[in-house]
């Protein structure tokens, strides 16, 4: 979800957020809700003449909990929520000017379904951002934040290597195991190595149709560096610009980071 303004942006989340809710249609006609619920389900999916979804901003906020009780109402059993890439609104926002809206909506949203839920069985969520420190999650104290220091789940990041090589094996493409190595073989997740899956897929797909063709950088194409450029422009020139320049020369420079 995203846009240039606030208004924008919260069209985009309905649309999000309708769009999913109307992988359930049964929870429409289900006898296991009642005429409330239904009507509950009902305003989650609604469109104008058209096509946008017309759910007001109090159900925009609480949609997800919504859709959680009917689900389990329905079921007679707790859900999980997956959420990824978090912070990617809240980052688009940022730099669209908005910020300040945009982080209320998403407090209001994962406070309704994350706390006090009932109808929650556990729920994850991946993102760039720390999750603890930001503000978002004000009142929420039951959360376990797993970085790429933590060995637990550090297996699940990327590809291991005997995965690498049962892909290759798969597509007659195991001659090519060490130079994928070399290439892809770059990441650490706790204690563990691991391959970037996006890169590995990528070049297997380009290797099936050229045997000679040669490794690329396909992540690095995957995101922008706005981020990055933000934080040169605000820090001091002198010492940022100097430390640039001997990275970029091949030396090394120590940084404490907190």
């Amino acid at each position: 979800m995203e846009g240039r303004t606030y208004e924008e942006a919260c069209d985009s989340f309905r649309d999000v957020i309708g769009k999913e809710a109307m992988r359930f249609p049964f929870l429409e006609t289900s006898g296991k809700l009642t005429v409330q619920q239904r009507s509950m389900y009902q305003a989650l999916v609604s469109v104008d003449q058209t096509g946008l979804f017309t759910m007001s901003d109090g159900a925009l906020k609480t949609s997800l909990q919504t859709l959680s009780l009917l689900l389990s109402t329905h079921y007679d059993d707790k859900v999980i929520i997956l959420i990824d890439e978090y912070d990617v609104p809240l980052d688009k926002a940022f730099r669209a000017g908005y910020y300040d809206k945009m982080i209320s909506l998403i407090r209001n949203m994962f406070s309704s379904v994350l706390k006090s839920n009932n109808s929650l069985q556990f729920a994850v969520m991946t993102g760039c951002m720390r999750i603890s420190r930001e503000s978002i999650f004000t009142g929420l104290n039951n959360l376990r934040v797993l970085s790429i220091t933590d060995v637990r789940f550090d297996e699940y990041f990327g590809f291991m290597d005997r995965e690498v090589q049962d892909l290759l094996d798969y597509y007659d493409l195991s001659g090519s195991f060490n130079l994928i190595k070399v290439w892809y073989d770059g990441y650490q997740f706790g204690c563990t190595d691991v391959y970037c899956p996006w890169d590995v897929l990528n070049y297997c797909d380009l290797l099936r149709s050229n045997p000679e063709a040669q490794p690329q950088n396909y992540w690095t194409n995957t995101s922008s560096n706005d981020v990055v450029k933000r934080f040169i422009q605000e820090m001091d020139k002198g010492q940022t610009k100097r430390e640039i320049e001997r990275l970029v020369a091949g030396e090394i420079i120590t940084k404490e980071i907190h």
